[in-house]
């Protein structure tokens, strides 16, 4: 996935895609679309239906509110902001979506919901971790009371800094 949230074909090699959107094609129809918006108990009305046509055409990627909201602009579809950010909580309240939050102030969905890690790049842009490329060999007890609902693994990253002479 690149920083603009479209997908490059190397973000998600060796991730597993999730039950929730493993009936996606590649384009879906407003069908498609309607049927599953109406199983995951939302009405699907023609903002939802654009914006999980935008979401879900593409296959899994990671996208934010502000990458969404100006690829429905460029497709000339007319919602505000606010209203893209309404839809993806509600997408991700009903199963559809999963959010990452990244250092609190910024938020990524990400349309593979099945459990998988995450690269984080510094400077934006998120990528998934090969599958198998992380081993969980041991966990805390949770607390009397709680129980572990799943492991979140974020490896964060940044380019490489040339340097800049040598030092003895």
């Amino acid at each position: 996935m690149t920083a603009d949230g479209s997908n490059d074909g190397m973000a998600h090699a060796g991730c597993e895609t999730s039950r929730n959107v493993r009936s996606w094609r590649p384009d879906p129809s407003v069908q498609d679309i309607s049927g599953r918006l109406r199983s995951a108990g939302l009405r699907p009305t023609q903002q939802r239906l654009s914006l999980a046509r935008l979401l879900f055409a593409q296959g899994d990627r990671h996208v934010s509110a502000e990458i969404l909201h100006a690829q429905a602009r460029n497709a000339h579809i007319p919602v505000s902001l606010a209203t893209v950010y309404n839809t993806l909580n509600q997408f991700t309240e009903a199963g559809l979506l999963r959010e990452l939050s990244v250092d609190g102030a910024r938020a990524y969905f990400d349309t593979n919901t099945a459990d998988h890690h995450h690269f984080i790049i510094e400077g934006g842009g998120v990528l998934d971790v090969p599958q198998d490329s992380i081993a969980i060999t041991a966990l805390p007890e949770p607390p009397e009371g709680m129980e572990i609902v799943r492991v979140d693994v974020v490896v964060r990253l940044r380019k490489i800094r040339r340097r800049t002479g040598a030092r003895s």
